[in-house]
Parts: C-alpha cells; sequence; structure tokens
C-alpha cells in the first residue's frame, strides 16, 4: 500500500492519549504542513501529511495512529463532504504563537493551562502586566489568562487568608509592581492591563481564560474609572452607588450582573454560580456540549470536538456562569441545564475572539488552596482537558489578518 496520510483517530475507543494527539497535531504545524481537523468525524481527527519522523513522534509520545493510502484518506474526506453529512474538514495552516499570563513566580502546576500545554508538548511564553503594559500581546495569536483577579481585589481571599504568609507577600508583591508601572494602586494598574487585553482581542486575538480570570476580567471592564475596592484593598473607600455605575456595554461576556460588597465574602459577583448550587450532588456534575453545524458554525463545532458529549464538572473559585448574565451575543458551548448553569461559552469581539471556560482544573473536582498538582499522565483521555486543547488549535484555522 503507497502510504500518503497518517490519521489520528480522536474517538474513545482508539485513541491512547487525545492530549499529546493535540501536541503532535501542533508539532506538524511548527514544521510549515498543514493538517486537517476533521470536525465530527470519530471524535475530531487530524489528518496529517505521511512521514518517517510523525510516525516515529507519534510512537515516542504514544498517541494512536493509522497509516492510510491516498485513496482511503480522499474516501473518508469525499464522505465528510457530503451534504448528509454533519461533519468538515477544515485545514489548519500554521502553529500559533501562545502566551499564557501569568506571574512570573507561578508554579506550571497553579494552572489547568499551563499543565495541559507542558503535556502536550505545546511551546509557550509566560507574559504578565510588564510586557502587557508594553504592548507585546500584539506578537501572539492566542493569549491565556491565568487564575487571576483584574478588579485589584487579591482573588476575594482576604476573609480567610488575610493572615496567610503567601497572601501578604502577593499583596506585596502586586503593589510593588503596580507602582513600578506608575500607578498608586494595584485596581488601577489592573484596569489598564484589562484594558490592554481588550484592545488586544477586538484587534483580532484570540484570548482564553478561565476560573476567576473570567468574571473579574469583564467586571474590571464595566467598573472603568470606578472604585469599586474596599479600604482593605486599596487604602481608601469605594466610590458610593458604584453597582449603578457599571457600564455592561464595555463588557465581553456578561451583563446586568451585581457586584459583591461584602469583602470578607469569597466571591466576586451574581455572575458565578459557586454558592448558587445548593449542594449539587457531585455525581450530577456533567455539563453537555452543544452540537453545531460543521458545515455552516465550523468555529464552535470545532471548540466543542470530543469523544464524548458530556463532560464531568469541577468547580473553580468562578464554578459556572448564570444563564441568564450571559449576554444574548454570546454563544454557550457548554452547560449544565439541571442547575441553569453556562459553563463553557465563546463570543466575538472586534476582529477577535474569547473563550470562557468555568472551574479550575477538569480532573479536580473541588481544587483547594495548597492541593497537590494532578497528574496528567493519568488523565491522558481528559475531556475536559480536550476543550482547553480544542482553543490552542483554533487560531491555527484561521487566515492571518494583516496587521494595521
Amino acid at each position: 500500500m503507497h502510504a500518503s496520510k497518517i490519521l489520528i483517530p480522536m474517538d474513545a475507543e482508539t485513541q491512547e492519549n487525545h492530549l499529546k494527539a493535540y501536541g503532535i497535531t501542533y508539532w506538524v504545524l511548527s514544521k510549515q504542513q498543514k493538517v486537517q481537523w476533521l470536525l465530527n468525524y470519530r471524535g475530531g481527527s487530524f489528518l496529517l501529511p505521511d512521514g518517517e519522523p510523525i510516525r516515529n513522534e507519534c510512537r515516542i509520545r504514544g498517541v494512536s495512529f493509522e497509516v492510510l493510502s491516498d485513496a482511503q484518506a480522499q474516501s473518508i474526506l469525499d464522505g465528510i463532504a457530503s451534504p448528509s453529512q454533519n461533519q468538515e474538514a477544515v485545514i489548519l495552516e500554521k502553529a500559533p504563537k501562545i502566551a499564557v499570563y501569568s506571574p512570573k513566580d507561578n508554579q506550571p502546576w497553579d494552572d489547568a493551562v499551563t499543565m495541559v500545554l507542558t503535556y502536550a508538548e505545546i511551546p509557550y511564553v509566560t507574559v504578565y502586566d510588564q510586557e502587557v503594559m508594553e504592548d507585546k500581546l500584539a506578537i501572539y495569536d492566542w493569549l491565556h489568562l491565568h487564575h487571576e483577579d483584574f478588579t485589584g481585589q487579591y482573588g476575594k481571599f482576604y476573609g480567610s487568608y488575610r493572615a496567610a504568609p503567601w497572601y501578604i507577600e502577593g499583596k506585596r508583591q502586586a503593589e510593588a509592581l503596580a507602582a513600578q508601572l506608575g500607578f498608586s494602586k494595584v485596581s488601577d494598574s489592573k484596569s489598564a492591563v484589562a484594558e490592554k487585553i481588550r484592545n488586544y482581542v477586538i484587534g483580532g486575538g484570540f484570548m482564553f481564560a478561565m476560573c476567576s480570570a473570567t468574571d473579574s476580567f469583564d467586571i474590571a471592564l464595566a467598573a472603568k474609572d470606578v472604585d469599586i475596592c474596599e479600604p482593605m484593598f486599596d487604602g481608601d473607600p469605594s466610590d458610593p452607588n458604584y453597582q449603578n455605575r457599571l457600564d455592561y456595554g464595555r463588557t465581553f461576556a456578561f451583563r446586568n450582573f451585581t457586584l459583591e460588597r461584602n469583602p470578607l465574602r469569597y466571591e466576586f459577583s451574581s455572575i458565578d454560580m459557586t454558592s448558587k448550587r445548593n449542594d449539587f450532588p457531585r455525581e450530577s456534575d456533567y455539563f453537555s456540549l452543544m452540537d453545531f453545524s460543521a458545515k455552516w458554525d465550523p468555529v464552535p463545532t470545532m471548540l466543542c470536538q470530543n469523544h464524548t458529549a458530556l463532560v464531568k464538572g469541577f468547580m473553580g473559585q468562578t464554578t459556572a456562569f448564570t444563564r441568564d448574565e450571559v449576554k444574548p451575543t454570546v454563544l454557550v458551548l457548554g452547560e449544565n441545564k439541571l442547575n441553569g448553569e453556562a459553563r463553557y461559552i465563546h463570543g466575538i469581539v472586534g476582529r477577535g475572539f474569547f473563550t470562557f471556560y468555568g472551574g479550575h482544573d477538569p480532573e479536580d473536582y473541588q481544587h483547594r488552596v495548597g492541593d497537590p498538582k494532578t497528574e496528567l499522565e493519568l488523565h491522558p483521555n481528559s475531556p475536559g482537558y480536550r476543550l482547553i486543547l480544542n482553543n490552542v488549535l483554533f487560531p491555527a484555522a484561521r487566515k492571518k489578518k494583516q496587521k494595521t
């Protein structure tokens, strides 16, 4: 048989390591070779050019693959092209440049995205406030926001951890960095950083955020030039009647939310569903991925590729989003209907895109401060982690826009 293609199947039955399969795909793209992403075909499989180096790389990384003849590959593509099939072949053109917004002293296992990028062997660069304020985001295609608080309230950890050495030291470092960047308050510096990130997305960037970076980012945008911080956070009182001064027209995803005024409460606003779950039983905590038309809606279809439509829920400071506070222009990609939760959402802002994914770690149900890291070697087929990697590859499918 004359082989010309390698198929990396992504179904539940035949793929031994779904997460590393994305790394193989990224590696091939980084060699200036194109890949076809077969949406809704065997769990969102990848069709690669054949070659001994690629076969070897699959073997080394433990990724299942099948060698196809020209005729077999064409037969699969013909089937996918049929109007009767909810499938599509999308060409991935270049390996996206990836930046992770995270403090320099953070360990890679503090964040699910850095963990899965490392496990999948996908390279990334860490950036933080200095790089953002120096307009260095423009060189990256994809930006992930670390478990972060863009409101300047230090993650709302004050109630439980204000005496903890790590909290005191983190606050000191944040204040020093804000001063270094020319701001008198951390809330002002974080607001300026959020504005820079907002402009990056409007200009054509792709932003992915999880956990508290999702709602705190939108809150910071809505509260531009409004002091929502109590004195223990920024040294002066909040603005009177600040709730009524929020501008929901500036946010990416959320509207009509109410801020949490109590500084002792570990919560930012009504966006998050964590406290509204009423002891929601863990065994019922799953969310379902939406079914989109692969030919007409390839973007949300791409972001939902998986070997199962039902994904295990997991918690975080921001676990999920209140459904009726999600803007009607934003697509809900995954939801828990039982509890009225949006778990995974996507939208367009200007020329760019964003995805917000609730929860902290897809394989650690109730991640707590100081918990040990998740070992992804034990979860190579994690559907929850696959959603992150769908987002990593998504920019590869877009034609690079000219920078103006």
